[in-house]
């Protein structure tokens, strides 16, 4: 199975960047990763945040043409313990899925088009975290997955 992460702006700040790097480096040992990043709009300051969505949404869509399994991160979708998560993932690869997009959106989350086309939309928590920590929030929580399906010591429960 193949996963994209698929992201709104770069990651600005270098402490998040080199831990997203380190997991992203051993979620290959597992799984082939493609992290896909998708610039910030130029004219933003100038839009309202519905506009901004709508804009993100257009450029993100294009990005999802081909996806077989989306899943959206969004603070209103169905919460997963790490073991649970690990059981998803298990899912998906029983089920054959060959390309396993997760959609991360901008700072004011995602357009309802987004919404509509995921086929699972999860949370990583219920408090508010800014989408590029969520980041390395979701490619650690991706190589746990990994560990455990692997019987591997990393998890400890």
């Amino acid at each position: 199975m193949n996963l994209t992460i698929l992201m709104i702006g770069k990651t600005a700040d270098s402490y998040l960047q080199t831990g997203i790097e380190i997991f992203t480096k051993r979620i290959q040992h597992y799984l082939s990763i493609r992290l896909n990043i998708i610039p910030d709009l130029k004219d933003r300051k100038n839009l309202s945040a519905s506009q901004v969505k709508e804009k993100e949404a257009i450029l993100l869509m294009k990005e999802l043409t081909y996806a077989s399994t989306i899943v959206l991160l969004d603070e209103n979708g169905s919460l997963y313990s790490s073991v649970e998560f690990s059981n998803f993932f298990q899912k998906q690869m029983n089920s054959g899925t060959k390309e396993l997009f997760f959609v991360i959106g901008g700072a004011y989350g995602v357009d309802e088009s987004i919404k509509k086309k995921a086929h699972f939309t999860i949370s990583l928590s219920k408090m508010t975290f800014t989408h590029q920590m969520i980041r390395l929030l979701l490619t650690e929580q991706i190589y746990r997955s990994m560990t455990i399906l692997k019987n591997e010591q990393y998890h400890n429960e």
